[in-house]
């Protein structure tokens, strides 16, 4: 080879050296920005990235397209795969304590993910139907009665009363996982409930943006790793095997008001969650993320931009639709042969003040439907229309297929906190059991609809006040009263439903052998009142106070209802509210937690209660079940719930029907090694009381009584109560609990409620002078 060739091969092969080099840096450079937003998509209700997809909403027109101005609001402050807002001593933990010795999850098939649970429990809702059934039936209605304890767990987390455990756990290959109210997720053996890894999450105490009690719905597992969505609103991946973060993204900002509260949904190789935060006045959405890398691929928002379908519902002379709601607080349902996914959405924003969002508001208080694979619009169906109640519907989506008229028709439901059961063709959207929109009630200055749909058949909950109520419930209500649908303005009005439901987010199930769609509600009364509220973003935007009636009783209700005429078949009234969720199983069982702790088992065609179990604390998560070595298992997260009022703790209880755990036994209980590294705060130690106070109470009381003792959602507001007025009574009150308010002796020591008295007398007390 000549001098002038061997020169001419180097300078060849430096250029591809080059060349070569490039291309690692920009895939490396990719892959950390995978969780980016691309600039082009902003003003689109569905996004993808980093390029659109054909034939999505993404491609608006340029005169459709919306301001940087105006979209600020929904891009968070950071897109890196580690949240910047999370300092670094708020960094996750991860604990190995034992061999993983399952098999990892695959990337789970669609015919995987619809199949009915019976060895695994896949997904949040069982399948992606979210039916909650399973053909097990060697526990069933003849020997249901000889269930017992096989196993508890100590989870070491989310014990203190801000916390809710409401976590559905998850089952594959003889391993468990289960998040807690406080987020940390814990893996264990489901046989023997030894825990395998615990990842603690470490949540910022700087996190106030949080609705209704610190919580989590739950986990996803697909393709090696377990999903979770934190309520600092990030997505992370973790390792199945070891717990350990595979990738992390920011979903959206969380001192903007978003929140993640959901259980995320694997499914195709896409990991899909919505976001809370509809009482912050966010813009809600669901969002496609790259199961692999967690890079985003489509957002769908719940509140339309200008140019798309469903803006015509909103002012066009201000910027509500910015900050109009929408929430999404469950998994999403999936029927992979219409390639369709389902989901229901949340209130609107100001919640309960109507007069700065003239029109329906869609897509609030609404069942969607949109394409799985781009996120495409495909069909809506409005519940309440410009909804100023707060009656949405944050309960899961059911799917299934039921015979009409001679024909299989393809169907879904979703139980509103209206009263309601909403049953659809899940193909058009269109109503399988009539629905028809009927005149209620108007007030101009709320802008009310002039109509709202009206479902034929039985509502699960009263729906108005009568006289004898008034008589013997509300004696000490100084207002007016009215039914469902009555508007409001200044002055307060008592109604039912109230904001807790009809339904609120425990989730419903269908058993396709009776036909009957399970639902719990609560029967309450609520006071509305309207204020004036301007939007600052990051804070409560509620426009509104609404709060139970002092002293008024509470019911909880058990309800089957046949889909095929929307009627009650059967019922079960509790003196408790009914906030847990439902299982049901072909050997015709219905399975419900109770606040007192009661884990009870119904006859599933009769009603007929068969079975009951008092665990150590407040049972209000859905129960699950699973098969191991051929033999069958019932689990239920069993922590308490702050908005239910239930005594706390942190065990997950297994049943079998050769358990050996006697009801009411206080057994010996499984726990990691490790402590827990979670950021529970007592109260904690200052020469400043109200300080000290102040700090208790957000742990403690903020959940049910709101920022300040107000616009909460389950306590009185506390700047207008003769309590907080009087410090012994605050002390009493606070030591022995009342009306539905939980005693706090021997949770908070006699300082911490001195401390937290002194706040509310001192601080909120005058506010409302």
């Amino acid at each position: 080879m000549s001098t002038s060739q061997k020169v001419y091969w180097g300078i060849v092969l430096v250029v591809v050296v080059f060349l070569f080099g490039l291309i690692i840096y920009e895939y490396a450079n990719f892959t950390s920005q995978s969780s980016s937003v691309s600039s082009t998509e902003k003003g689109s209700k569905t996004e993808t990235t980093p390029e659109k997809q054909e034939g999505t909403e993404s491609e608006t027109k340029d005169d459709d397209k919306i301001s940087d101005e105006e979209t600020t609001q929904d891009q968070p402050e950071s897109t890196s795969t580690q949240n910047e807002s999370v300092e670094k001593n708020d960094q996750p933990t991860i604990t190995q304590h034992r061999t993983y010795n399952g098999k990892t999850a695959p990337a789970f098939t669609p015919e995987d993910l619809t199949a009915l649970p019976t060895s695994n429990w896949l997904t949040n809702g069982g399948d992606t139907y979210n039916r909650r059934y399973s053909p097990l039936n060697e526990i069933n209605a003849d020997n249901v009665q000889k269930l017992k304890g096989e196993w508890v767990a100590a989870l070491g987390s989310g014990t203190e009363f801000k916390y809710s455990g409401e976590a559905t756990p998850i089952v594959y290959d003889g391993v468990m996982y289960v998040i807690t109210g406080a987020n940390d997720v814990l893996a264990l053996d489901a046989k023997s409930g030894e825990t395998i890894w615990e990842f603690r999450a470490n949540l910022s105490e700087k996190l106030d943006t949080v609705c209704c009690g610190w919580t989590s719905r739950g986990v996803a597992i697909g393709d090696g790793k377990v999903y979770v969505g934190l309520l600092d609103a990030r997505l992370v991946a973790l390792d199945q095997k070891t717990g350990e973060i595979v990738w992390e993204t920011t979903v959206a900002d969380w001192e903007k008001g978003y929140t993640i509260t959901n259980a995320p949904l694997y499914y195709d190789g896409k990991v899909y969650t919505g976001l809370s935060g509809g009482e912050y006045g966010i813009r809600g959405r669901v969002t496609a993320f790259d199961a692999d890398m967690g890079r985003e691929i489509w957002r769908f928002y719940t509140i339309p931009g200008p140019g798309e379908e469903g803006y015509d519902t909103w002012p066009h002379d201000n910027d509500a639709w910015l900050k109009g709601g929408a929430p999404v607080w469950q998994t999403p349902a999936v029927d992979p042969e219409l390639g369709t996914l389902y989901f229901s959405t949340g209130n609107a924003a100001p919640d309960l003040d109507g007069s700065q969002r003239e029109g329906n508001n869609l897509f609030t208080s609404s069942i969607v439907a949109i394409d799985v694979n781009t996120g495409k619009y495909k069909w809506h169906f409005q519940e309440v229309h410009h909804d100023i109640w707060d009656l949405d519907a944050p309960n899961p989506v059911i799917l299934f297929d039921v015979e009409k008229d001679g024909e299989t028709r393809k169907a879904l439901a979703q139980a509103g906190k209206t009263g309601w059961v909403y049953i659809l063709d899940r193909v058009t959207g269109e109503p399988l059991i009539g629905i028809e929109e009927k005149a209620v009630p108007q007030d101009p200055r709320q802008k009310t609809a002039a109509t709202q749909p009206i479902p034929k058949g039985d509502s699960f909950v009263p729906q108005d006040i009568s006289e004898e109520d008034v008589k013997r419930d509300l004696g000490e209500f100084e207002g007016e009263y009215g039914d469902i649908f009555t508007p409001f303005w200044e002055e307060p009005v008592a109604l039912k439903p109230s904001a807790f439901g009809g339904a609120n987010w425990p989730p419903s199930a269908y058993n396709p052998n009776t036909e009957y769609f399970y639902v719990l509600g609560t029967d309450s009364y609520m006071t509305y009142t309207r204020s004036e509220e301007e939007f600052e973003e990051g804070s409560d935007y509620m426009g509104s106070i609404m709060a139970p009636v002092n002293d008024a009783p509470e019911h909880g209700t058990v309800t089957a209802i046949d889909v095929k005429t929307n009627k009650i078949a059967w019922q079960k009234v509790w003196d408790d509210k009914a906030y847990s969720g439902v299982l049901t199983t072909k050997g015709n069982l219905v399975f419900v937690g109770h606040n007192d702790g009661r884990f009870i088992a119904y006859h599933a065609e009769t009603g007929e209660t068969l079975w009951e179990f008092k665990a150590d604390a407040g049972a209000n998560a859905p129960a699950i079940t699973y098969e191991l070595d051929g033999k069958q298992y019932i689990a239920i997260l069993v922590a308490g719930n702050s908005l239910a009022g239930s005594k706390h703790g942190d065990s997950l209880w297994t049943f079998s029907l050769d358990g050996t755990i006697e009801s009411g036994e206080t057994p010996e209980r499984i726990s990691a090694e490790a402590t827990s590294t979670s950021k529970e705060t007592q109260g904690k130690e200052t020469p400043d009381q109200v300080a000290s106070g102040e700090e208790i109470y957000k742990t403690n009381c903020l959940s049910c009584h709101g920022t300040e003792g107000a616009n909460g959602h389950n306590g009185p507001n506390l700047q207008n109560s003769a309590i907080t007025e009087n410090m012994e009574k605050i002390i009493e009150r606070i030591n022995n609990g009342g009306s539905k308010m939980p005693a706090f002796k021997g949770t908070l020591t006699e300082q911490e409620i001195q401390d937290v008295a002194r706040y509310l007398n001192e601080v909120v007390a005058p506010k409302g002078e």
